[in-house]
């Protein structure tokens, strides 16, 4: 079995308040995140704080999905780990998209890459984009 994965952590800012807020979208929106990247969807758990702000995980054969909202500002947080084929980007893209970022920050990281009998992550990139333009690329 292959451990290796990809974890892309994700920081969207900019976005829609209503969006960030609004328990039904948030788990829809993972959902079809998931089905975007090809993953396949096990159990969807999510919790809406007072006043605001909810929390949410899709679990897929694949790992998982997760989001983390603060609509007082603007703001959400996002994991995607996936193991094997599945590419998370396009679950990425699509969620930024639909929460209406205006400035999205990513960081992708390998994961359980076996070397010398350990078993190592490392960081592939990170970008950082506003209104679509790529700000900066670390390789």
């Amino acid at each position: 079995m292959r451990t290796e994965g990809k974890h892309v952590i994700m920081d969207i800012s900019g976005c829609n308040l209503d969006l960030l807020n609004n328990l039904t979208f948030l788990k829809k929106l993972l959902v079809e995140a998931a089905e975007r990247a090809n993953a396949t969807v096990l159990n969807v758990a999510f919790h809406h704080f007072t006043p605001q702000g909810v929390s949410g995980v899709a679990v897929i054969s694949e790992s998982h999905l997760s989001i983390h909202t603060w609509p007082e500002y603007g703001y959400a947080a996002l994991d995607f780990y996936t193991c094997g084929d599945i590419d998370p980007k396009a679950a990425c893209k699509f969620v930024a998209d639909s929460l209406e970022a205006s400035h999205i920050q990513t960081t992708v990281v390998s994961r359980g890459e076996k070397i010398k009998g350990k078993y190592l992550h490392r960081v592939e990139s990170t970008s950082s984009e506003r209104n679509g333009k790529e700000l900066s690329l670390l390789p």
